[in-house]
């Protein structure tokens, strides 16, 4: 269960930042991250989180309305239609249609575009992390008692992709989730954002549509 747990703790983390007051540095940082986005085709970011459970190693693949997300012993795959959620410690995956508004609007195919309702922001300043400039977006939900209270986005500020996170929810435990390596346009089939059971010998297989 805490592996469950934490990687929901992954999806509801990405899904968050949506923004309204308009602080004009952090929109244009954020404007910028948008526009780099919008002109790839695919990427792939293997990144690190590390929360109360300890630390972790992810891997994020999208392209287009697909993406593949693997996460302490589990993966997720979604071709845009259908998501099917492995579990390496019971060898079973969860197969159910796949809803782009689930999980807080969680959709890492959109992350470009998250940013633009719901919640106020403002522009922190220049950082380094991992020897690389880093600009440094806070947001806060405009509406109270939300689990999230608090995300600050680190935007790369060669390139303009996202380096980083960091969640600060209501109890004030901090989640952080750290880029280690992005790359963009990544040659990628079709067919990986899809489960194939074959490659998982003895998996159960519960359908949930």
């Amino acid at each position: 269960m805490r592996k469950v747990a934490l990687l929901w703790a992954f999806i509801v983390g990405i899904s968050f930042p949506s923004l309204a007051q308009k602080d004009k540095k952090a929109s244009e940082v954020l404007d910028a991250m948008s526009k780099k986005y919008q002109t790839l085709n695919s990427y792939k970011a293997l990144f690190s989180y590390a929360g109360e459970g300890g630390t972790y190693k992810g891997d994020l693949t999208v392209k287009k309305a697909a993406f593949r997300l693997k996460l302490a012993g589990q993966e997720v795959f979604t071709d845009g239609k259908t998501m099917s959620t492995y579990i390496k410690e019971t060898n079973e995956v969860n197969v159910q249609d796949y809803d782009a508004g689930a999980a807080g609007d969680f959709n890492p195919t959109k992350i470009y575009s998250i940013y633009k309702q719901g919640y106020n922001y403002k522009y922190i300043g220049e950082q380094k992390q991992g020897g690389q400039a880093v600009e440094v977006v806070e947001l806060t939900p405009e509406k109270k008692n939300t689990q999230i209270t608090k995300v600050q986005i680190s935007v790369n500020k060669a390139d303009k992709s996202v380096k980083g996170w960091k969640l600060t929810d209501k109890t004030g435990k901090l989640t952080t989730y750290t880029i280690d390596k992005f790359t963009p346009n990544v040659a990628v089939a079709d067919s990986y954002f899809v489960f194939d059971k074959s490659k998982y010998p003895g998996v159960e297989v519960v359908d949930l549509r």
